[in-house]
């Protein structure tokens, strides 16, 4: 058992940035209609190599699409995994105020769980929203 908790566990850090990255590449497009690289040197509080590191690596797992000077646009698939990362955080973020935790805890921790929390404990999460604590 402890072989495939450690393995989940990597495969998780594993996507993790490249979730964090897609979810801001759509943060940044739906709030001014594009991203630039700059946009997640700001975000990230990185350095553009690093960005442009992060950004070839999206590029190459087909995630999104640029060119030299051009904004950054999410592939469908990186419309997919936006959408699922932001699903994800919402629903660990409601679920963490729901047990009182403050909002802006809430939102620091949501950042980590959002990328580990199993299928299963999600919807356990999402059931105790929508339906209340269980009997």
């Amino acid at each position: 058992m402890p072989i495939k908790i450690h393995q989940r566990t990597r495969s998780d850090h594993a996507s993790e940035v490249a979730e964090d990255y897609v979810e801001a590449i759509a943060d940044a497009i739906e709030q001014r209609g594009v991203c630039r690289a700059v946009d997640l040197v700001k975000h990230f509080a990185v350095t553009h190599a690093t960005v442009n590191n992060t950004i070839k690596r999206l590029q190459r797992d087909g995630l999104v699409t640029t060119a030299p000077y051009q904004p950054v646009e999410l592939t469908s698939a990186g419309r997919r995994l936006a959408s699922q990362s932001r699903r994800r955080h919402e629903v660990v973020e409601a679920f963490l105020k729901k047990l009182g935790v403050s909002d802006q805890t809430a939102a620091i921790d949501s950042e980590g769980i959002e990328h580990h929390v199993s299928k299963e404990t999600l919807a356990a999460m999402k059931r105790v929203l929508d339906r209340g604590w269980p009997q």
